[in-house]
């Protein structure tokens, strides 16, 4: 077992340098496999996503080179699997980006239902309702494998009835090679949603409008190999923000894109810190008083979700009520609040609001990471708190963050990584 050791309670101060975007990363990655040749990926986050997503290219016969720590060589000519099996699939959400990639290379795909972090109810009717829309044929088997498979694809008007990055990216990459031109409306805007679209088009591809409500695809019969660097993580640099601004920290953020950034920069100035912004990077100071705010997540340009358990773990130690509306998933996503309770934070949930009543302290505790971001919260609130606290189920965490121990490290935090063996005895990683 592995976990994470963190002596909270004390400021930090440095630097912290942001990797590529994960959730860019997700999707780029599996769209090599439209283009029979060798891709050069640069700017790769070093995580455990990104592993898996190898070994999936590998199994299917793709040749994955590291050319150093942030670089992968990817060469697709050689595939010879178009399936995705569950033990490769069950660890990983993105896994399902197999689907658009493949029907597009392929036009068959077989891909298991996708596993990731459980915090709620996340439905694919709306990718299979694009890959239908472009004339798959899309049938799901009782044991969870998705089988997709088309004769041709032609494009189409397509219109989401609910905003999802997930189905923007499938069926984006499935339309890239359809004859003729798709139309996606009510698409998400996110900024990796941008960077997919640059990277298909760096190929060859013909994307219109991403990054807006409406995408126009221009089929292509071609793709060419590209190099392409992924934009900075706009997730992970937030997350090092609220971290900054809830221990009452001075941190400099580099190699991020501000503009990504404006919706969690606003909060944090309305909380109390101050936030100065430069070309590549941010600078955060926190206050001693954490003034409370009410956050509600939207797609973006909204208040991220995937920043909601990290600014709700600051607010436990605001001084007075703060609302946490989750206006993206279905299920809320407050599995985690449990594990704040149980170092003094005052929370409750209905529905899809979590109600947080400001305390003065947080105190140590065994806690356990019950998905990516609630791992990245129960860090900052054990930054935040007095004592010693110990996280469990760090590999939520490994999956999107890359050396996050060492980064904090650097900035003078207390925190290590630590194996248990079989016995009681812990030893340093």
């Amino acid at each position: 077992m592995e976990k994470f050791l963190v002596k909270g309670g004390r400021p930090l101060e440095g630097e912290i340098n942001i990797g590529g975007a994960k959730n860019a990363a997700v999707a780029i990655i599996p769209a090599t496999v439209l283009v029979k040749g060798r891709c050069i990926i640069e700017n790769v986050p070093d995580i455990s996503d990104v592993e898996i997503l190898i070994e999936i290219l590998e199994y299917m016969g793709a040749k994955v080179e590291r050319l150093s720590r942030d670089t992968l060589a990817i060469d697709t000519t050689e595939l010879n699997r178009n399936e995705v099996p569950y033990e490769l699939a069950r660890v990983m959400r993105a896994s399902y980006y197999f689907l658009g990639a493949l029907l597009g290379r392929c036009r068959e795909a077989n891909v298991s239902m996708p596993g990731g972090c459980n915090f709620g109810v996340r439905p694919i009717d709306q990718h299979l309702k694009g890959f239908n829309a472009l004339g798959a044929e899309v049938a799901v088997e009782a044991g969870g494998m998705i089988r997709a498979k088309a004769d041709r694809m032609l494009g189409c008007h397509i219109h989401f009835d609910v905003v999802s990055v997930g189905a923007t990216v499938n069926v984006m990459m499935a339309a890239v090679r359809a004859k003729g031109i798709t139309i996606l409306e009510n698409v998400a805007k996110e900024p990796h949603i941008v960077d997919l679209a640059n990277f298909l088009n760096s190929m060859g591809a013909d994307i219109r409008g991403a990054g807006t409500d409406v995408i126009k695809i221009h089929g292509v019969d071609i793709l060419h190999p590209s190099t392409y660097s992924i934009i900075p993580d706009q997730i992970e640099a937030g997350t090092y923000m609220v971290m900054a601004a809830s221990t009452g920290s001075k941190i400099l953020i580099k190699n991020v894109i501000p503009k990504h950034l404006e919706s969690i920069t606003d909060k944090l100035i309305a909380t109390g810190a101050e936030v100065e912004e430069f070309d590549d990077s941010i600078l955060v100071t926190g206050n001693e008083k954490i003034n409370r705010i009410n956050v509600k997540t939207m797609p973006h340009p909204g208040f991220p979700t995937d920043m909601q358990p990290q600014i709700t773990a600051m607010l436990c130690r605001a001084e007075g009520t703060s609302i946490i509306t989750e206006g993206v998933w279905e299920g809320g996503r407050f599995k985690y609040i449990d594990e704040l309770k149980r170092m003094g934070a005052n929370v409750s949930v209905e529905g899809k609001m979590a109600v947080v009543e400001g305390v003065k302290k947080l105190s140590g505790a065994p806690v356990r990471a019950t998905d990516l971001r609630a791992g990245a919260a129960l860090v900052i609130a054990a930054l935040s708190a007095e004592g010693t606290t110990e996280i469990e189920d760090i590999q939520y965490i490994e999956r999107g963050y890359e050396n996050m121990v060492s980064k904090l490290q650097a900035v003078g935090a207390d925190i290590q990584k630590i194996v248990l063996p079989d016995g009681d005895t812990a030893r340093q990683a």
